[in-house]
């Protein structure tokens, strides 16, 4: 609810619904958590953005497991990367949280570049989003969809608030 917070969603008296989902370390784990998301989305009856949604939690979650689990030989290792879902009212908060406290940051990739596009499509499908850290505790990445938030915002030094610009 940190992230929800963090990125301005106003209660509007509707109680929130939350999912959550642990990710697991198989070749297959970033699909099952797209068809959790999707499944997730429709019980609530949020669909009008599922697609957009869906192609969020994957590159969070690809960007989790691609640069934020440590070496096999790192005893972090054990520590889980969670998926949570909320929807308060026309918004739906998607957030990621992982052991690394390494903040994430966009990259320019060349034009031939076969990966490092994952924050540029979530900050071209997302309203808003950005990540929180809690010391060593790793961090927690996140995107708001839905309801369209500040579109001024750019970055909050003091939270890592980092949203598309106007």
């Amino acid at each position: 609810m940190l992230a929800a917070e963090m990125a301005g969603l106003a209660d509007d008296g509707r109680r929130a619904r939350i999912a959550t989902y642990t990710i697991g370390g198989g070749s297959r784990s970033i699909t099952a958590a797209r068809d959790f998301t999707v499944a997730t989305l429709h019980r609530w009856g949020a669909a009008e953005r599922i697609s957009d949604i869906a192609v969020v939690v994957s590159e969070l979650l690809t960007n989790a497991l691609r640069h934020a689990l440590p070496a096999c030989g790192d005893t972090r290792l054990r520590r889980r990367i969670r998926l949570g879902l909320v929807q308060l009212g026309p918004c739906v908060l998607c957030a990621v949280s992982d052991p690394s406290t390494t903040a994430p940051v966009p990259q320019t990739p060349g034009s031939l570049a076969e990966s490092g596009r994952g924050l540029q499509i979530v900050c071209a499908l997302s309203d808003q989003w950005g990540y929180t850290t809690s010391g060593q505790a790793g961090k927690v990445v996140w995107a708001v969809l839905g309801q369209r938030a500040d579109r001024g915002a750019t970055h909050h030094p003091s939270f890592g608030i980092i949203g598309r610009p106007a």
